[in-house]
């Protein structure tokens, strides 16, 4: 799964991390491989089902 930079950089900024926000922006892609930066995301404190670009539900 992958989420978007922009949906990373958002809860960062409103938590008032902005240089972590920075370092995010300047390193990482557009679309965020989930799986490949959960170690990443973790040490961000962020959630991933918070961060979801695609639907929770799973399709009939």
């Amino acid at each position: 799964m992958t989420v978007s930079k922009s949906s990373v950089l958002a809860v960062l900024r409103s938590r008032g991390q902005h240089d972590r926000a920075g370092w995010v922006d300047r390193v990482l892609p557009e679309h965020i491989d989930t799986a490949r930066n959960a170690s990443l995301l973790d040490l961000l404190a962020l959630d991933v089902a918070d961060l979801t670009d695609e639907p929770t539900s799973e399709p009939r």
